[in-house]
């Protein structure tokens, strides 16, 4: 008989049955179908808890020398903020500022000064404010050729009096110096010094993305910069001190100009309150009057209060104007003028000329800064 005509049932080993398993295959899926019905019955009657008894029990991690070392250096860090700095919010703590920061005598061969020290010293003697005027320079093949080389500096913003081409020890100086030079000196004390906090106010002659251009080669900002609007300090008002170094967000950029938020740049008639910064050609204009007729010194917002700046310096800086001006002066400004206009409060910021020149009464502007934060 013809194995055509056989039915599928009878067909020899090794022949296709229906399912499309070969005769041995089929036998092996019976097998082992019935083996895992066993296997599900004796689960079954076992229960899930034996299973978990069989889990192997959790690995408890040691404490390492190493991990105890950093939970300790963690406490220290923390206990150096809270002396530092207390329980105080920004706009609680008073700093000292210097007036025209980057025009002195070590940084570059100004002819007329406003300060004495490098930036870098003013921050290591105290100073956490500083003002700088920002210009940009378009490099001149012109100014190239008559200083014969020592003016070849390429298009860039740099710290100017005024127009950067103009006197040079008076509007600007040889070397010159780029805001981003500066910054950078800025940051890099930021890092040598964990626990202090740098504001920086910008008289902006620049736009928006030159500045930006400018920043952009600042090593290590991003770390370092606070920006407000991360911070929601318009609903909840400035963090704490202790909250900024925790954090590293230890550098406020301020500017005359609003277009530059987006850097991180603060606009400061949005976030401040300023008064006029001229004593006067005679020094004698010891009023506190509002630098933004719409913005008083007593501004009230609510859950918000601006930082308050203050200007105590002659329209022409000088050594002995500084040493008529920065003593008793300063402070009676500040206890009969200043804090009365501004509702009662302290300035954070008091920013003057020759920061380290005083009238000898042993009133100096840094002790009047300390006196303002022993202030309960």
């Amino acid at each position: 008989m013809s194995t055509m005509n056989m039915p599928w049932s009878r067909v020899r080993p090794g022949v296709l049955l229906r399912s499309g398993r070969r005769p041995d295959q089929a036998a092996t899926t019976r097998r082992a179908g019935r083996l895992s019905l066993v296997l599900l019955l004796v689960l079954g009657l076992l229960g899930t808890p034996a299973l978990a008894s069989a889990a192997p029990p959790p690995v408890s991690v040691p404490v390492t020398a190493a991990s105890a070392a950093s939970a300790t250096a963690s406490a220290a860090a923390d206990q150096a903020r809270a002396a530092r700095w207390g329980d105080r919010r920004l706009d609680e703590v008073s700093f000292l500022a210097t007036h025209n920061a980057f025009a002195n005598y070590e940084d570059s061969r100004w002819t007329s000064v406003a300060q004495t020290e490098s930036v870098r010293r003013q921050l290591e003697g105290g100073v956490r404010g500083l003002s700088l005027d920002t210009h940009w320079y378009e490099r001149s093949k012109w100014l190239c050729v008559i200083s014969f080389g020592s003016d070849c500096y390429p298009s860039d913003v740099y710290l100017c009096h005024g127009e950067c081409k103009t006197f040079a020890g008076v509007t600007y100086a040889l070397p010159r110096q780029s805001f981003h030079g500066t910054v950078q000196s800025v940051v890099d004390f930021l890092e040598a010094n964990p626990q202090e906090v740098v504001s920086l106010f910008l008289e902006d002659y620049v736009s928006a993305q030159q500045l930006g251009n400018s920043l952009g080669k600042v090593r290590g900002l991003d770390r370092v910069l606070f920006r407000a609007g991360e911070w929601n300090v318009r609903e909840k008002g400035w963090p704490k001190m202790t909250d900024l170094v925790a954090s590293n967000k230890r550098l406020l950029i301020f500017s005359d100009e609003g277009d530059r938020e987006h850097l991180g740049v603060m606009y400061d008639k949005a976030w401040t309150v300023s008064n006029f910064w001229s004593l006067g050609d005679l020094g004698n204009d010891v009023s506190c009057v509002t630098r933004w007729s719409d913005v008083p010194l007593d501004r009230q917002e609510p859950g918000f209060r601006r930082l308050f700046t203050m200007s105590h310096q002659r329209n022409v800086p000088t050594v002995i104007n500084a040493a008529l001006d920065n003593g008793t002066k300063l402070r009676d400004r500040i206890d009969q003028k200043c804090r009365p206009a501004a509702g009662g409060r302290d300035p954070n910021f008091v920013s003057v000329d020759f920061h380290r020149i005083s009238d000898g009464s042993g009133h100096t502007p840094a002790s009047i800064v300390a006196g303002l934060n022993a202030r309960d």
